[in-house]
């Protein structure tokens, strides 16, 4: 096989944005020949695919090799295993799965480990967080004290919320800003960083926007070599920022407006506090620029690694099966949240969370919009 053919479904607007990158030729070797949707009009846009209402329809044509999963959230779980089972290679969007009980369902029927299974995790192909992982995971920083991430340039008007009925709903995304926006925020923050032993979230719920999930939080991690770290996002703040600070033995690294400074210490600052005979000093320091060269390829070097992942046997960028992850980071944060932010320890009992969500999707209110209830066959989950 000297090319991969190439399905997608869930054809709304990410999926489409996907579908734009394929046709013009921005992934060599990967032809889009498919296209699946329950919305004929979004089919009709690009005439020069085959299209498919329904996956089992598109899986029976036996026409692609490989698919990419953009629906909404809860099908994740459901069309990857379906995808999976028919034998096909998989890119699925993030996140994976909504909560962790679906993870494991997923990543469990990743059985054939000749089929390609990934996710569409695109940030870390961004030069800037490769460069702060290879510093913190080779030990450059020396061990890490304190981190604090503020991501808040997420910033989405109401407008936003109204554009689908499965927007901004327990029952249609399983969760707000940290399942839809911030999967990308929290994978890197345990691929830099690795997991937490335990998690405090602080949630608020619409606070900035009519919507029953959340768009504010602030979480607090603890691990288990003695290092804490906050993070706080929220889509209801602008300009928002986005600042990472990374206080290690040999100094701090900021990384904020497209630049990484490192603030190094000419002496750990351990070994300063125990060889100084100072009472108030503190070691001298240095400003390093650490370089790096624009955002990367972003979902283009994403779907080039999938490619080259099943024709060439490539190492893959971002495995499915570390979105558990992220996955689990936003679910120990919402369930802290709803149990009175109490601290919850890692790894969570995805049974207990998976019965707290559905007694919010139980009291969940999705929004009327005839043409996304159509979209939304496609994402009935297993839970």
């Amino acid at each position: 096989m000297d090319k991969i053919r190439l399905g997608i479904i869930g054809f709304g607007g990410m999926g489409q944005a996907h579908a734009k990158n394929l046709l013009d030729g921005k992934i060599p070797r990967c032809e889009l020949v498919a296209a699946c949707d329950a919305v004929e009009a979004n089919l009709k846009k690009f005439p020069q695919l085959r299209g498919f209402a329904t996956p089992d329809q598109l899986f029976a044509a036996n026409c692609v090799d490989a698919v990419l999963i953009a629906t909404p959230h809860f099908a994740h779980t459901t069309l990857g295993i379906a995808a999976l089972n028919a034998g096909l290679h998989v890119l699925v969007e993030k996140p994976i799965s909504v909560h962790r009980a679906d993870a494991e369902r997923l990543i469990a029927a990743h059985k054939n480990k000749k089929q390609v299974f990934a996710a569409m995790f695109n940030q870390r192909t961004d030069p800037y967080y490769q460069a702060i992982r290879r510093m913190v995971q080779g030990g450059e920083l020396g061990q890490v004290r304190r981190v604090q991430w503020t991501i808040t340039n997420w910033f989405r008007t109401q407008a936003y919320y109204g554009m689908g009925g499965w927007r901004a709903t327990w029952a249609g995304e399983g969760g707000g800003v940290l399942l839809n926006q911030c999967p990308h925020n929290l994978d890197l923050f345990q691929w830099i960083f690795g997991m937490p032993q335990r998690v405090t979230g602080f949630c608020a719920w619409g606070r900035y926007h009519d919507i029953e999930v959340d768009d504010d939080v602030t979480a607090y991690f603890e691990y288990a070599d003695g290092k804490t770290a906050t993070f706080i996002t929220s889509t209801g703040e602008a300009p928002g920022t986005n600042r990472l600070e990374i206080a290690a033995e040999n100094g701090r690294l900021v990384y904020e407006d497209d630049k990484i400074t490192w603030t190094r210490n000419a002496i750990p600052m351990g070994e300063f506090s125990k060889t100084s005979p100072e009472a108030f000093g503190r070691p001298a320091t240095e400003i390093v620029n650490v370089p790096a060269d624009g955002h990367g390829e972003q979902h283009i070097g994403i779907l080039k690694n999938f490619t080259a992942a099943i024709l060439d046997g490539a190492t893959l960028l971002s495995p499915a099966e570390e979105g558990i992850h992220s996955v689990e980071l936003a679910n120990s944060i919402l369930l802290s949240a709803w149990n009175g932010s109490r601290a919850v320890a890692l790894p969570i009992d995805g049974a207990v969370y998976e019965r707290e969500l559905q007694k919010k999707i139980a009291t969940s209110k999705p929004k009327e919009k005839p043409a996304v209830a159509a979209v939304a066959d496609l994402s009935k989950s297993v839970v």
